[in-house]
């Protein structure tokens, strides 16, 4: 009788708790009916899985570095999705210079696919037939951002680190605008290819067709987030980090450098923005300058949901954010299907109707 009381006593107090588990139940039983009928194959199906599992990988990756920021240096960094597009243009001006140096101009290659330049067909930069390159592209699109925001610290956050969060938060919604806007100045302001999707080959798993750029992707993304997790545990660095996180004073007063923390901090986060970026270009086959401010929403969506300033948290909510966003296309379709990221920011509502602190709950970077 104990577990019902509670559960009685649950539901009394959190009606809502029902109405939305009513309308899971629901949904799950839809979605049994159309896999057992014939309104939905299990290939579709799982197509929609892998999909949103490669973005929410994306989104978590990204979603790691604002929750560092977050979580060490107490605020939330707007230029974060900036950082993104410049590790993405940065990235692939470098993998197309090198893709193509020996077949045509240094100028139309470092602007693939503005002006006079090849077509991103002609110089055909991808996995399988310019590896290199692509490996080359993803350590400077790490290398070019950390420097970046190495030097946005310095320049901005640095004299003004003792302000309250507020004007760290006003100051990165400035340096945001510049970062987007100096793209503009250097690249084009257009939304250009990049990389030809349909050169890359396709694997039919089961019926679910997966491309070599998707398949590059996950293993990127779960190796760095697989790094990440051992330097926070198993590193004297991350612990460092973790006691900065939980209290900065007491960090300070036992010893702790804490200007090398803020300094691995701005690192780590800018390293694995920019590297989700490159890799966000690397799926979708195009580039623009507003990249990163797009998916900026999603990211902060994924960190505030799993729980904002816990790294595993901005993992989880990645993968809910992704999940939820292509598999409510099942139901989304036609002309409904523009409705699929709201879907997402609907079931981050939920979530933090009854869970305010998010799934992992806290400020902490475990």
């Amino acid at each position: 009788m104990e577990p019902y009381a509670r559960g009685r006593q649950l539901l009394t107090d959190q009606p809502g708790l029902a109405i939305v588990a009513v309308a899971a139940l629901l949904l799950v039983g839809d979605l049994l009916a159309k896999l057992l009928g014939d309104g939905l194959t299990a290939a579709r199906f799982g197509g929609f899985v892998w999909d949103g599992l490669v973005i929410g990988l994306l989104i978590g990756l990204a979603g790691i570095g604002l929750s560092l920021t977050y979580s060490i240096l107490g605020f939330a960094n707007f230029a974060h999705g900036d950082y993104i597009s410049w590790g993405a243009f940065s990235g692939w001006a470098v993998a197309s210079l090198l893709a193509g140096i020996d077949r045509y101009a240094a100028g139309g290659l470092l602007l693939i696919g503005a002006g006079d330049g090849p077509a991103p067909g002609d110089v055909g930069v991808s996995i399988t037939n310019t590896p290199l390159s692509i490996v080359a592209g993803l350590v400077v699109a790490v290398g070019f951002t950390v420097g970046v925001s190495l030097l946005i610290d310095r320049a901005v956050y640095r004299p003004i680190r003792d302000a309250d969060g507020i004007t760290l938060l006003i100051a990165s919604i400035g340096v945001a605008f510049a970062l987007r806007y100096l793209i503009v100045f250097f690249f084009y302001s257009g939304r250009q290819g990049v990389t030809d999707i349909s050169r890359v080959p396709s694997y039919d798993i089961g019926g679910v067709v997966i491309n070599a750029h998707e398949l590059t992707i996950v293993v990127i993304a779960l190796v760095l987030m697989i790094g990440v997790h051992l330097l926070l545990q198993r590193s004297k660095l991350g612990k460092a980090m973790r006691a900065m996180a939980d209290n900065r004073d007491l960090a300070q007063v036992t010893g702790i450098p804490v200007e090398g923390v803020i300094r691995t901090t701005w690192i780590l986060g800018g390293g694995l923005a920019g590297a989700a970026g490159y890799l966000v270009v690397l799926t979708q086959g195009t580039i623009a300058y507003d990249l990163g401010w797009l998916l900026l929403l999603l990211i902060f969506a994924a960190v505030i949901m799993g729980g904002i300033g816990s790294v595993y948290g901005a993992i989880v909510g990645g993968l809910v954010i992704g999940l939820a966003s292509r598999l409510s296309l099942i139901w989304l379709t036609g002309d409904l299907s523009s409705f699929a990221e709201p879907v997402a920011f609907g079931l981050m509502i939920f979530v933090l109707l009854f869970r305010p602190e998010g799934i992992f709950g806290g400020v902490s970077t475990a």
